[in-house]
């Protein structure tokens, strides 16, 4: 933004190239090509009035370097909330306007409606249209409760700012439940924003490329079965990962399981960071039971000894704050599995918290050999399924599924021959207007140390025909995904028939 000239009221009129030649996207923004072109275009939108957008995610997703990239690319004006008065806040956003606005006066706003309006009003003096970034936005919120209503009044469809004024009013938050609350139900800014923008962990594949491990799918998987796919997580680290598999153990005792590290307290920090807790032993028992593979609402409740009911509230709240992810049964709609959505609570449940003393005192290589099987059986093989549906639903083609992937998901199968019901790992589900839905596919996901053999095959196709009647059919694909690959009987039988297709480790980071 480049200030060229003071008119009347000290108010700046800003000569800016066109939005072709400013924004593209810098290139010390890593990946987030979606989100980059939904702002871009929100901002360069030709649209006359101002309009609202939301973007919101958890912490440390890289929203403010985004935010902070799209407001220097653009030209336009970035503020960042702090935890302080109201008054400290109006000063704060004051200052900025006079910089962005190359004012010689002392600017002083005397209410948040004054403050808001002088924002919208930029655009007025823009050659094109102007954003305004209010970051950190649920800690105005905290101070100034009024805020969406002076928002909403000042953006009523016929007033001036509206109609006239072509400003971009980015409204940015970590507080996910405050965030999408600000356009639901009854508030006062529901249906007045055009851009609600959820900024996401790294995909599997792209925190492979980021963290620098994509050449070794095995380390790549590992790693990020522990950190998962938050940006901020490498600095965190000190700025670099492991270098191979064979260090990979010893980078873990040594970065995240040292407690001198930032990554060694994150699981503690996540969910002290989400506003309202009150009883957070119950939340983390919650996540606990999650973590230890109690699943269903049921499991979760007998394993914390509390009733369903008193569950409930938690795990909404685990859910709304991205901490926990529901999932629908794949056929039973209405019953629903809960899992870990973030890694590092996981290794923090499983790892870091039941053995924290041990920890303190810098026995990070011991604690993690001797946790081999759990790692293994509690942390590694349910992120290979988590892994898997995720390689259906965003990098398999519909040739390897024989279908679409509208949902994948989890079943139950109830088997009379064996008197139990069995867990199937992956169900890919197809649903097409006006026809029953199609199971395309099913799979099994083994975090084996050996090589898949025939009998997993015939176990699969055990399971294709008890879903029979649920809408499988022999048309329907089996899945394999292997750690270790697949035996010299199953590669030929698998080369031989159309329905069956094998997954390994380099598959899943770079096939379809």
């Amino acid at each position: 933004m480049i200030a060229i000239g003071v008119g009347d009221n000290n108010r700046c009129t800003y000569n800016k190239l066109s939005y072709s030649n400013f924004m593209i996207k810098p290139g010390d923004v890593y990946d987030r090509e979606p989100e980059w072109a939904s702002l871009t275009s929100f901002v360069g939108s030709n649209r006359p009035g101002a309009t609202l957008g939301l973007v919101y995610g958890r912490r440390r997703q890289g929203k403010t370097y985004l935010l902070q990239a799209l407001t220097e690319a653009a030209g336009g004006l970035y503020f960042a909330a702090l935890k302080q008065s109201s008054d400290q806040n109006l000063a704060r956003l004051a200052d900025a306007y006079r910089q962005v606005t190359g004012s010689r006066a002392r600017v002083a706003f005397g209410s948040w409606t004054e403050a808001v309006e002088s924002l919208l009003a930029l655009g007025q003096s823009s050659t094109g249209s102007f954003p305004v970034v209010l970051d950190e936005f649920p800690y105005l919120l905290a101070t100034a409760p009024e805020l969406p209503s002076v928002v909403q009044a000042l953006l009523s469809p016929r007033g001036e700012a509206a109609t006239r004024w072509p400003t971009r009013l980015v409204l940015c938050g970590s507080a996910l439940s405050t965030m999408r609350g600000l356009l639901s139900g009854t508030a006062p800014l529901r249906g007045r924003a055009s851009l609600e923008l959820v900024v996401r962990p790294f995909d599997y594949r792209v925190a492979a490329h980021y963290w620098g491990v994509d050449a070794d799918p095995e380390l790549a998987f590992r790693l990020h079965a522990l950190v998962g796919g938050t940006p901020a997580y490498l600095d965190m680290c000190g700025g670099a990962g492991p270098t191979s598999s064979a260090e990979f153990d010893a980078w873990v005792a040594r970065v995240l399981l040292n407690p001198a590290s930032a990554m060694f307290r994150e699981g503690n920090v996540l969910l002290s960071e989400e506003e309202g807790l009150v009883d957070t032993s119950l939340y983390f028992s919650v996540l606990s039971a999650i973590s230890h593979g109690q699943h269903r609402r049921g499991e979760i409740a007998a394993s914390i000894g509390r009733p369903q009911t008193a569950i409930a509230h938690p795990l909404a709240v685990l859910t709304e704050a991205g901490l926990v992810a529901p999932q629908l049964d794949a056929l039973r709609q209405k019953r629903s599995v809960f899992h870990v959505a973030e890694p590092v609570l996981r290794l923090h449940q499983l790892v870091i918290a039941p053995h924290e003393p041990r920890l303190a005192r810098h026995r990070g290589p011991q604690v993690w050999e001797s946790l081999a099987d759990t790692v293994g059986s509690k942390i590694y093989g349910p992120h290979f399924e988590t892994i898997a549906r995720s390689w259906c639903s965003d990098w398999a083609s519909p040739a390897t599924l024989g279908g679409t992937a509208s949902v994948v998901a989890t079943t139950e199968i109830a088997c009379r021959e064996h008197r139990s019901s069995h867990e199937v790992d992956v169900v890919v589900r197809e649903t097409n207007p006006g026809a029953p839905d199609r199971i395309v596919a099913l799979g099994e996901a083994k975090w084996n140390s050996r090589p898949v053999d025939l009998a997993e095959l015939r176990w699969l196709e055990h399971l294709r025909d008890l879903l029979g009647p649920a809408g499988a059919s022999v048309q329907t694909r089996l899945l394999l995904f292997s750690r270790r690959g697949f035996t010299a009987d199953v590669d030929r039988e698998a080369g031989t028939r159309d329905d069956v297709e094998l997954v390994d480790l380099p598959r899943l980071y770079r096939g379809d």
